[in-house]
């Protein structure tokens, strides 16, 4: 299953909420050997029913009692062995009394239920009178544990079965699911689509699509590989999932098992609530993965999120969790795939640059929301793991084991992972195994520090040059750690290498590498030297999960910056730098900027030229304009957002009236806009509000990202009424979703500062709003009110809370709660303190800009 995303709280909390505990796999009372669904469904009424057969081994005899998982179903019949059973239901567990206690011999239960109108696991998308084009489609969700909301089962993961669906719909539709399709039979005005997966899976991973699907094929080998979408969308759906053969021939290889089933299916369905799941050889994606044209120019996100689906298909369906506990050995790895494939398909700088940004998603997380073990079974519900923690941090504990084993060791111990596990439940103390078992490493120390426990180092590294011994110092101090009773805890272990660098016309860049063994709070290290190095290197590669901040002097930085051959390295002297904040900075990474070849690179040198506050760093980013990199362009025109100059104004309205050959470039532009004008340049707020109307009313296009950009860019004017206004238009049902959702989210960030008459009506839209059941509706409620420092925000939100059934709803909800509560108990007159701040920095840009002007004559 893909990530989900976010607001973020001001400061760190504890991850356990109230009422959570530890979880446990549940007594087994045998193995499910198969589960064999005989459904049908009336789409148009929006319901399903039939027959739910499990054939169960009995694990020991004179067993009474069983119970399975099954929520808001209307249980009619329970039947062992074609005899009724008695049974009980509450609506949550249904409990079956035995007439005769178990033996050796197999049961075979048969459970005839329905449901009218599900709310969860398995939902029916139909167009309405807001949304009369919406298709109508059935789609399933499981994970994580809410394949009980659509059939009865033993619903956790440690339970694998073979399993079955007949599925019975009108003619016109097509069905798809797991596996392998035995035949269609055709009766009257209905199809019955039956499906057959042989090999062993747990319940959250079976599925069932149901739509008026246009079908493209495709194959890896001799398995095919179908494409599901609305039809009108064909060529999209090749555009966005066409590299899907050639990721399944590179996954192969790289984890030393073929493609496991025996086809795999996409199908890009309407409302999903997240990018993607990985049922088994049936994938379900969100159908805003799909690109046209012009938007396949920022394909990232697709290809990523293909990528990751796929590599789910060994690890989580063919080498399946034990438990929830564990879910960063799949997350994680599905995770890293995604580093493995862009590394593999666009080279080791961008891989390297998109492992950075995994690091960095999980840190922001753990630094501002926050911090827990990978791996722990204290929660409320199981959904509340996924996280960042488990995807983002578990893709860069996958690295780090692979840049100690390295790359031909650490193929091999995937490798023995999964043959050895194959078609078996694991945790993570398998993972540990195999890579023992294949190449005599243990990793127990490296896991006790950065999957058992939460946190990661934050180094700050010093250096210093004794020019009279030839002496190179260099000390590392860990700022986590803390003493407590005489004994530092969050201290980290850990073996980094660090490098000299020289740099000569003749020999190029060479380097002196040393490895530093790090296990106390401060360490000071001296290397004698031949002669000075040119810079320093601390972590080679920059392969472990960390924060560092680099103290050299200025030319080691530059000359970092310059020539280490490591993109990630040369970011972290490029940060460096751009904390000087002065010409010589703005000369030196615009020197650099134009002789680097790394596009991921130049972005970060850009964005440090975002936070110097001269007008030369204005000019330079103005000339970067023309880069003809889109995300590099992009960069430029966020950084131009953060000066609010007449200069940068002019430069971003070119760019958001002529339109940008990338959607996000130029949503970014339009965007940026709304940041410029307040302050000095204030009086073109007018002007700004009516471009932004325009451009609400003509622009369309690709997952409505640039009109979605005019909303953003409305919601920095926090003080006026008429962006309040036209934000407040498009939270409407009717609005294209995407828009409504963003639209959603901005009304509270403008309703922040609107006086109280306004604030009042602003309040009343998100109660009428409240009464949207949709998940990402909600999810973006939540967004949209913690921005809002009112108690009737604290109100709506504590009703949300209360009243969903679903948990990640609920925690996100409760969490937003204690956000606005904090942000009520702080000094009301901060807000006006740092508008006051802002505008003495604009002020002070234009004297620092002269003045650096006089020191360059």
């Amino acid at each position: 299953m893909t990530r989900s995303y976010y607001f973020d709280s001001e400061a760190k909390k504890s991850f356990e909420l109230p009422g959570a505990k530890p979880h446990y796999n549940p007594d087994r009372y045998g193995q499910v050997q198969h589960i064999f669904l005989d459904l049908e469904l009336d789409i148009s009424a929006q319901k399903f029913g039939g027959n739910c057969n499990i054939t169960l081994t009995p694990i020991r005899e004179n067993i009474s009692q069983l119970t399975l998982d099954a929520v808001d179903l209307e249980i009619e019949s329970v039947l062992i062995d074609s005899i009724s059973q008695p049974f009980d239901y509450d609506g949550e567990t249904l409990t079956i009394n035995l007439q005769q206690p178990t033996t050796t011999k197999d049961l075979v239960i048969v459970i005839k239920y329905s449901k009218e109108k599900p709310q969860r696991g398995l939902y029916f998308i139909a167009p309405d009178e807001h949304y009369p084009d919406k298709p109508h489609q059935v789609w399933t969700q499981g994970e994580d544990e809410d394949s009980r909301y659509w059939f009865p089962c033993f619903d956790y993961p440690g339970q694998l079965a073979t399993s079955e669906i007949k599925v019975k719909v009108p003619a016109e539709y097509t069905a798809i699911s797991n596996g392998e399709l035995v035949e269609i039979q055709e009766i009257e005005n209905s199809k019955i689509y039956h499906w057959l997966q042989p090999q062993i899976h747990p319940t959250y991973l079976m599925t069932l699509a149901v739509g008026k699907f246009a079908k493209i094929e495709d194959k890896w080998q001799d398995i095919p590989v179908d494409y599901y979408v609305e039809k009108g969308k064909e060529k999209e759906a090749t555009i966005s999932m066409g590299k899907t053969p050639r990721m399944i021939e590179f996954f192969s290889k790289k984890y030393g098992y073929n493609y496991p089933f025996s086809k795999y299916a996409q199908v890009c369905v309407d409302d999903f609530i997240f990018g993607g799941m990985e049922n088994t050889s049936t994938t379900l994606l969100t159908d805003r993965c799909l690109l046209d044209e012009r938007g396949a120019l920022d394909n990232d996100r697709t290809e990523s999120l293909v990528a990751h689906e796929l590599a789910h298909q060994w690890f989580g369906d063919l080498v399946v969790i034990k438990h929830w506990s564990h879910a960063w050995i799949k997350e994680g790895a599905a995770s890293y795939a995604e580093v493995l494939w862009t590394e593999h398909e666009y080279g080791d700088d961008d891989a390297r640059y998109y492992l950075l940004g995994e690091a960095r998603s999980y840190l922001q997380e753990d630094s501002s929301r926050y911090r827990r073990p990978i791996v722990t079974n204290v929660y409320r519900e199981a959904i509340e793991l996924y996280d960042r923690h488990l995807y983002e941090k578990g893709a860069c504990v996958y690295h780090m084991i692979r840049s100690i084993l390295g790359d031909e060791l650490f193929d091999r111990a995937i490798h023995t992972f999964i043959n050895d596990n194959a078609h078996k439940t694991v945790e993570t103390v398998d993972l540990l195994r195999a890579v023992e078992k294949s190449t005599g490493y243990n990793l127990g120390s490296l896991f006790d520090q950065y999957v058992f426990r939460g946190g990661h180092p934050d180094f700050k590294v010093t250096y210093s040059w004794d020019n009279d011994s030839n002496l190179g110092c260099v000390t590392v101090k860990q700022t986590q750690a803390k003493e407590e009773n005489g004994k530092y805890i969050d201290l980290f272990e850990l073996k980094i290498p660090l490098a000299f660098g020289y740099y000569s016309a003749q020999k190029g860049v060479t380097s002196t590498e040393f490895i530093l063994k790090l296990n106390k709070p401060e360490q000071s290290f001296y290397f004698p030297l031949a002669e000075k190095p040119d810079f320093v290197s601390f972590d080679v590669n920059n392969n472990h999960l960390k924060t560092v901040k680099l103290e050299y002097g200025f030319s080691e930085l530059k000359a970092q910056l310059k020539y280490d051959p490591d993109p990630i390295s040369r970011i972290y002297s490029a940060i460096s730098i751009g904390k000087k904040a002065n010409l010589e900075a703005v000369k030196t990474l615009k020197n650099a900027f134009e002789n680097e070849s790394f596009w991921g690179v130049k972005v970060e040198i850009v964005k440090q030229l975002s936070k110097i506050k001269l007008d030369q760093a204005v000019d330079t980013l103005i000339e970067f304009l023309a880069e003809e990199n889109h995300r590099v362009r992009r960069a430029v025109i966020e950084a131009l957002g953060k000066h609010k100059t007449e200069s940068s104004y002019n430069a971003l309205k070119q760019v958001a009236i002529a339109t940008d050959p990338s959607y996000y470039a130029e949503a970014s532009a339009i965007n940026a806009l709304g940041s410029l004008v307040t302050g000095t340049l204030a009086d073109k707020e007018n002007e700004v509000i009516e471009l932004f109307g325009q451009i609400l009313k003509d622009r369309s296009g690709l997952n409505e990202i640039i009109r979605s950009g005019a909303i953003n860019g409305l919601s920095k004017l926090k003080t006026s009424p008429a962006a309040a206004d036209l934000i407040a238009q498009y939270t409407k049902l009717g609005t294209p979703q995407p828009l409504r959702l963003t639209a959603i989210r901005c009304l509270g960030a403008v309703a922040k500062g609107q006086k109280a008459d306004k604030l009042a009506i602003i309040l009343e839209q998100f109660e009428d709003i409240l009464k949207d059941t949709f998940f990402l509706t909600q999810m973006a409620l939540i967004s949209g009110l913690s921005q809002i420092e009112d108690s009737q925000a604290i109100n709506l939100l504590s009703t949300l809370a209360e009243s969903t059934p679903d948990g990640r709803v609920k925690r996100r909800a409760e969490e937003a709660v204690n956000q606005v509560r904090g942000k009520l108990g702080k000094d009301k007159n901060l807000e006006d303190l740092r508008q006051a701040v802002d505008k003495l920095k604009e002020e002070n840009q234009d004297l620092k800009s002269r003045l650096a002007k006089l020191e360059e004559r």
